[in-house]
C-alpha cells in the first residue's frame, strides 16, 4: 500500500484547537489507515492506506474532526513520493533552511490567481508556486510576513496549510520509511 502524508492546519497552535496527537493517530486508524505515525505535535501525520481511499481522507478526516472536537480543520494529503518532489522542486535552494517554508495547497491553482499574486506584499519575502506547492523565502521569520494561510486561500481559491523546511525533510524522511 502506498505511504501518505496527512498535513492539518491549525492544531495545537497558540493554544488553539487543541488536539492530542495520540487521538489524531487513532481516528487515522479508525476510518482505515494503517500503519499510523504522528510527527511533532502540529498535525502531521503518516499512514499507508489503499490509493482510493486515500483520496477521500482530507474530508472523512476533517468530518471526523469536527464531529469529535468540533474543530473546522482543513486537510491537505501529499503522497510519499510527493513530499520527496517538494525538496527535489525548492526553488530557494541555497537558502538558509530557517527560511524556507513551504505551503501546501489543496489542489493546483489556476495560473490566472497565481499571475495575480502580489508578490511584492510582503517584501523582501519571496514567494514562488511550483506545481501544488508555494514555496516562501522568509527573511523576517512567520511571525513578521505578511503571507498566511488566510491570504492565499482567499488569493487562490483553495485551502493551504504551511511547514517550515525543517518538518517538510522529516515527512519525506518519515514517508520513505
Amino acid at each position: 500500500m502506498p505511504r501518505y502524508v496527512a498535513l492539518l492546519r491549525g492544531i495545537n497552535v497558540g493554544g488553539k484547537h487543541k488536539l492530542p496527537m495520540k487521538d489524531l493517530a487513532a481516528m487515522f486508524e479508525q476510518v482505515g489507515c494503517s500503519n499510523v505515525v504522528t510527527y511533532i505535535q502540529s498535525g502531521n501525520v503518516i499512514f499507508d492506506a489503499p490509493a482510493a481511499f486515500a483520496r477521500s481522507v482530507p474530508v472523512v478526516m476533517h468530518d471526523a474532526i469536527a464531529e469529535r472536537f468540533g474543530y473546522d480543520v482543513p486537510v491537505v494529503t501529499r503522497t510519499g513520493a510527493q513530499v520527496a518532489r517538494v525538496l527535489e522542486a525548492n526553488p530557494f535552494d541555497g537558502v538558509p533552511e530557517n527560511e524556507v517554508h513551504v505551503f501546501f495547497l489543496s489542489k493546483k491553482p489556476a495560473a490566472s490567481k497565481v499571475a495575480a499574486l502580489d508578490l511584492e506584499r510582503s517584501l523582501p519575502d519571496e514567494l514562488r508556486v511550483v506545481g501544488q506547492e508555494l514555496y516562501l523565502h522568509c527573511r523576517t521569520g512567520m511571525a513578521k510576513t505578511k503571507i498566511s494561510n488566510v491570504w492565499l486561500d482567499r488569493q487562490l481559491g483553495i485551502v493551504s496549510t504551511a511547514r517550515n523546511w525543517k518538518t517538510t525533510q522529516k515527512l519525506a524522511e518519515l514517508a520513505a520509511s
